[in-house]
């Protein structure tokens, strides 16, 4: 259940407090933040993974770089790893991540990351998570994000970090 969650809160320069809180908790507490992950996966032919929400999630049926919240105890790799598991069935290898860099949102910092994959691998998707995937070209996430088909705040969160975004998925892409 998503209420069991447990984060580890850090404070605004993204350092650990030692302090955690549960998800679903009234009142978070003032100049705390938590960690959460988004994982690029640029498949050898160049596509991206992109996942459409579940319909039951908060901006349902958004479509989105696969991610998620940091649990407590887990560094930002290893939730990458768990979250793109999770969601589509796809294992990483978290040494194979590449750290694009860390975006702000109201309560949160958001790291993302890059990661390529051999071949068509795939996919096994949860539906409690995601209700449908497609592997599209660079371009077409360009168009999700500009015609507002992802979740507003990641797009706010991702904007500064655009750009390395672009470059470490082509440096992924031309890895094969």
């Amino acid at each position: 259940m998503a209420d069991a969650e447990t984060w580890d809160l850090l404070d605004e320069q993204g350092r650990p407090t030692g302090e955690v809180h549960r998800r679903g908790e009234p009142a978070w507490p003032p100049g705390r933040f938590h960690l959460m992950v988004a994982t690029c996966v640029v498949r050898s032919d160049g596509l991206v993974l992109l996942t459409r929400r579940a319909a039951t999630k908060t901006f349902p049926l958004a479509w989105e770089i696969p991610g998620g919240s940091v649990l407590a105890g887990e560094t930002g790799v290893q939730a990458a790893v768990r979250e793109v598991r999770e969601e589509t069935g796809l294992v990483l290898d978290g040494e194979a991540l590449t750290r694009v860099g860390r975006g702000p949102l109201p309560t949160a910092f958001l790291d993302v990351y890059v990661a390529a994959v051999l071949g068509r691998p795939r996919l096994v998707l949860d539906p409690a998570e995601v209700d449908g995937a497609a592997w599209v070209s660079w371009a077409e996430v360009e168009a999700q994000r500009a015609a507002g088909g992802m979740p507003a705040p990641w797009v706010g969160s991702f904007a500064p970090l655009w750009p390395d975004l672009v470059q470490a998925v082509g440096r992924a892409a031309a890895r094969h």
